[in-house]
Order: C-alpha cells, then sequence, then structure tokens
C-alpha cells in the first residue's frame, strides 16, 4: 500500500493473522496491518478473484498483485491481472458471489 511495489519482510516484523504468518519491512506496516488485516490482508484468502469469480480456487502470487478499492488482490498471473482491470466491478461481483461456496470447499 505504501510502496508500491511488493517487499519482503523482515523476520524482527511478524504477525499472525487467519492462521497465517505475515512478515513486514517495519514495525509501523505491521502495526496497521495488526489494527486491520480485512484492510490489508489480501482478499480471498489471497486466492486470484478471476479464479474465484468462475467457482475455481486458484492461489495468488504475492508478485502479481494489484491494490483496487483500498484492497489488495493477488493474481495467479499477469493475464488474470489485466482481465481484472478491463472490468473490476463485474469480477469483484461474481468473486462475492462464488466465494462463500469456493471458501467451503478449502481445507482447513
Amino acid at each position: 500500500f505504501t510502496d508500491h511495489e511488493a517487499r519482503m519482510g523482515d523476520g524482527d516484523y511478524e504477525a499472525s493473522s487467519s492462521g497465517a504468518i505475515w512478515r513486514f519491512c517495519n514495525a509501523s506496516n505491521m502495526a496497521a496491518f495488526v489494527a486491520n488485516p480485512e484492510i490489508y490482508g489480501p482478499q480471498f484468502g489471497g486466492y486470484d478473484p478471476v479464479g474465484i469469480a468462475r467457482g475455481v480456487p486458484v492461489q495468488g502470487n504475492p508478485l502479481v498483485w494489484l491494490v483496487s478499492g483500498q484492497r489488495l488482490f493477488l493474481f495467479d498471473r499477469e493475464e488474470s491481472r489485466t482481465a481484472f482491470l478491463a472490468d473490476p466491478e463485474r469480477y469483484l461481483k461474481q468473486a462475492r458471489q462464488q466465494w462463500p461456496a469456493v471458501q467451503a470447499t478449502l481445507a482447513d
């Protein structure tokens, strides 16, 4: 959100959320995440929203990302991000409709 690029986190700045360990570049980024993980964490559990819109859980790649509407989205590849950018409202509407069913198929 602040650096406009993916950066490797530092083991000195770790936080846990939703069963995952997150690493940050500095204490202020970590504090912002801990205070609002639903804002700063990747949407759809880190799965590609284009895949979720189709009802398919495709793991996102942290190097292929986008902040849209003040939310972080991870995509499996550049083509998915490009498709999403062409019509984000459509993909988000479909992904939000599909997400509960897709999420129910995922292992805890």
